[in-house]
């Protein structure tokens, strides 16, 4: 037998033994960066914020924009969490709700064997349990291949509907051929931006981890998903570490009021809209019961 048939074999048999331990179980660390190029050029096209106030804000929202994130997985369930970070001096209750809404806070729990996720958010002092069915994607495998980490991946694709609660799906209104400037420029920046209904995923995998899971709620491909790409945002694998001594525990959570995921966009997207609507009447505003 000649000598590269035999280290592949060595090398299969190395993965299959891996796989088959009774408590087998992997962690990866991911880190999401979303762009925000669109934003820093509003900031700097406002000529009324200093560039001290403007360097300020940069920084905020790099703190919600790049995140690192805790993916512990086995053969049929997986945790993801932002990782634990000192909170900043300073950091209001504010700050905090909108990097949940930025993708962060929670802990998201995926059973790929029951197809279903559950995710425990806090928006505006309140806790909820979103709990939901996995949703499918219509992977398109595709023929490129890439290294990331030492492992083989291969490239897949497909669309799929934005979720309404995440602002990390905010994309800047594209203009129409021939459409002028308005008159009077609001000053509300978000008018500038939209909610797409659907966008483009490109994801990395590797058979070489034949599980089928992936960071927040990706899933459904044959081998674990080390790269997302959505054309903002990019959740990257920056470590894997197969079967340590430490056992995570993997267990969904269960505080919170249980609603949907529709149910909790329709939350969000209503106090975001009831916001914006008292914003500058110096009236306060209250979650409801």
């Amino acid at each position: 037998m000649k000598k590269s048939a035999v280290t592949l074999m060595v090398l299969l048999f190395g993965i299959i033994n891996v796989f088959a331990q009774k408590e087998f179980q992997g962690r990866a660390v991911y880190e999401s960066k979303t762009s925000t190029s669109d934003m820093n050029k509003q900031l700097e096209a406002n000529k009324e914020i200093t560039p001290e106030i403007r360097k300020m804000i940069e920084e905020r929202m790099k703190g919600m924009f790049e995140k690192t994130f805790i993916l512990n997985f086995d053969r049929s369930a997986s945790i993801y969490k932002e990782e634990e970070k000192l909170e900043a001096p300073g950091q209001n209750p504010g700050m905090r709700m909108m990097s949940s809404m930025m993708g962060g806070g929670g802990t998201y729990y995926k059973n790929v064997k029951d197809k279903t996720y559950s995710v425990d958010k806090e928006f505006m002092g309140k806790e909820f349990l979103i709990k939901d069915a996995l949703p499918t994607l219509e992977w398109k495998m595709e023929s490129e291949t890439k290294v990331i980490g030492g492992y083989t991946c291969y490239k897949a694709t497909a669309v799929k509907p934005v979720d309404g609660s995440d602002f990390r799906n905010y994309r800047m209104k594209e203009k129409k051929e021939g459409e002028k400037e308005p008159k009077e420029k609001t000053t509300n920046f978000m008018d500038d931006y939209e909610m797409p209904k659907e966008v483009l995923i490109t994801a990395w995998y590797t058979p070489e981890i034949p599980v089928n899971q992936g960071p927040e709620g990706y899933w459904g491909l044959p081998g674990l998903i080390l790269e997302v790409n959505d054309g903002k945002t990019i959740i990257l694998c920056s470590k894997v570490v197969m079967n340590a001594k430490e056992k995570a525990e993997i267990k969904a959570p269960k505080v919170g009021k249980e609603v949907t995921q529709k149910e909790y966009d329709e939350i969000v997207t209503a106090k975001m809209k009831e916001m914006q609507d008292m914003r500058g009447n110096g009236r306060g505003m209250r979650f409801g019961r």
